[in-house]
Order: C-alpha cells, then structure tokens, then sequence
C-alpha cells in the first residue's frame, strides 16, 4: 500500500491533490495537512511514508528551509515539491537541496500522476522544456528569508566569480584580466550563468541575481 502527504495551504488545491493522488493504486492512503507544523506532527505520529509532496509557499515557513528540515529529519524519506514557481533557479535550488522532483503546479493531472510514478520509482522528475524568461515576465520568487548561495541554484564556483563581477559592473574584457582567463572563457562561463538562472542575456542576469538575493560574500 501506497502512503502519501501532501502539504499545501490552499484547500482547493490539498483536496484536488488528494483526490487525484489516491489514483495512484488500489490500495493508496492519502494523508494531508495545511502547515509545515502539523505535517512534522503527522510524519513523527504516522511512521513510513513513500512520498511527501511539499508546496513551497507555506504560511509561516520559509519553503526551502522546510525542504531542508525534511531532507535532514528523514534523510530516507522521498519528498518532492510540487509548486507553481517553476523557474529555473528555484527548480535548480529545490534539487540541489535534496528534492526527490520538482512538479509544476501547472501539469494536467495525468501528467502529475506520471511525475509521482517517477519519483516513486527512484527516478529524480524534473520539469522538461522550461522556457526562457524574459525581462518582462519573469515568474515571482517564492516567499524566502534567507540569502541564497550561488551553488545552491546550480553554479559552480568560477560561474559564481563571472556573475558576481558582472554585477560590479565589469566588462567580459575586464572578467577575463581580474580571472586571468581569456575572454573566450569568460563567454563560456557567462552562457552557463544565464542557463541555470534561466535567463538570455547580461541585463536579465543581473535583474535575477538581486531578485534572488544571491549571496557573494564567499565566492572569492
């Protein structure tokens, strides 16, 4: 037998979910909660769960931090997020903080049961084909306290150098002499910023570091 939490505050939304997910087997008990608090409560009373499924913007509680709690109170519990914040940075720093998947509030229910049947099988579900932010239409940042650290939406620490330089101010020219890497390099490096914060071009990247509050203060 299947057993599920789904943790979300919107009611509408927690009972659709339950619903939808008690498709997933004849036998699949569904447990619910409408907090971060009582689904602690529900997980410490309630034994093994198979999946927990996490909205991000949770009253109360920060829901990266959340993610993290549950990552590091049961280690060898699946939980995936499942959230209308679909970008790209914040699906790279849910991953990166140990999610099992990343399902889009936007998905058709079959294709939320086809994500849940993923991470059931030991499959990491990340959503294919994200689109490109634009300027003008960059999607909102979940609620979040707390600074967040380049690595944790998936830049590697000389990617973390190349932005924190572009949000100074300098040059790809001026990147390259402080680096000591050629300007080609430099290029490389910066394409891979905008690919992990979902962006396409210098302007949009520097519009999404102080969006996310990115923290430099360990980058050099």
């Amino acid at each position: 037998m299947l057993k599920l939490l789904v943790v979300e505050d919107h009611a509408l939304v927690r009972e659709g979910l339950v619903r939808l997910l008690a498709q997933l087997e004849e036998e699949t008990e569904v447990f619910e909660s409408a907090d971060f608090e009582s689904a602690l409560t529900i997980l410490d009373n309630d034994g093994d769960f198979d999946l927990v499924l996490l909205d991000l913007a949770l009253p109360g509680i920060d829901g990266f931090a959340g993610l993290d709690i549950l990552r590091r109170r049961y280690p060898a519990m699946p939980v995936a997020v499942v959230s209308a914040f679909d970008d790209t940075p914040t699906v790279n720093r849910v991953l990166n903080l140990g999610a099992s998947g990343f399902i889009p509030k936007a998905l058709s229910g079959e294709g939320l049961l086809s994500a849940v049947r993923d991470v059931l099988a030991g499959s990491i579900y990340r959503p294919c084909g994200q689109p490109i932010a634009r300027l003008d239409d960059a999607p909102p940042v979940p609620p979040s306290q707390v600074s967040v650290r380049p690595e944790e939406i998936g830049l590697t620490e000389r990617q973390a150098q190349v932005l924190c330089l572009m949000v100074r101010g300098l040059s790809n020219r001026d990147i390259a002499e402080q680096l000591e890497l050629s300007e080609g390099t430099v290029k490389i490096h910066a394409t891979a910023v905008f690919k992990a914060l979902g962006v396409n071009s210098r302007t949009q990247a520097l519009v999404a570091a102080a969006r996310y509050g990115l923290d430099f203060g360990n980058v050099f």
